[in-house]
């Protein structure tokens, strides 16, 4: 996977425009200065969230002797299913504050940005190759820059798409999701098939 491929993927996980409502759900009873200041904040929370496991996570799962080869099929299946939430949305307000609640951390930077989905991506790009960590880390600056674009000026993208805009968004990225846990999910069974056979 080449740096933009994974900027994609990482930006398609992070799903701004199906997060916008519940973004504007959760900030619109707090005072617009301060609901920027807020989104920027909860912004850089999530970014240092991500870094940190970009760059420990194979710390982690060194330790506890997981191969490559499951960190793929791991990865794939849980894009599969967070792909499938995108396609098939519930019902229901994910916030779980009251209303008027000032959120931090809880729900926008974890997990609405740095959802486990998004974690799980990051450790498996660590995890496939650990030599282009700078490569990881240019894909996900980018995927974050472009998502907090999109949160930033939500108003406007809601108004520009609309209620019906943003579910069918929202569904469309879901279909590429789909399309690229599978690979994930293919790539890490092939790998797992020719390394229990001894295949080069």
């Amino acid at each position: 996977m080449d740096t933009w491929s994974a900027a994609v993927m990482l930006f398609l996980i992070m799903d701004p425009l199906g997060n916008l409502p519940v973004f504007m759900s959760v900030l619109k009873s707090i005072e617009p200065r301060r609901r920027q200041m807020i989104l920027i904040r909860e912004l850089l929370f999530a970014l240092g969230i991500l870094f940190l496991f970009l760059f420990s996570g194979q710390s982690v799962l060194n330790f506890l002797n997981v191969e490559q080869e499951t960190v793929s099929i791991a990865g794939g299946i849980i894009l599969f299913l967070i792909a499938l939430k995108m396609i098939f949305p519930s019902a229901g307000n994910p916030s779980g504050l009251a209303v008027g609640e000032e959120p931090f951390l809880v729900p926008l930077a974890i997990p609405m940005i740095a959802g486990p989905s998004t974690l799980a991506a990051l450790i498996l790009l660590a995890n496939q190759n650990p030599d282009r960590m700078s490569d990881w880390a240019l894909a996900l600056g980018a995927a974050w820059l472009i998502s907090a674009v999109i949160l930033m000026f939500s108003n406007v993208f809601h108004k520009l798409l609309g209620e019906r805009g943003l579910i069918a968004m929202e569904r469309l990225m879901g279909m590429i999701l789909v399309m690229i846990a599978i690979q994930m999910l293919l790539d890490g069974a092939t790998q797992y098939f020719m390394h229990a056979t001894g295949a080069n």
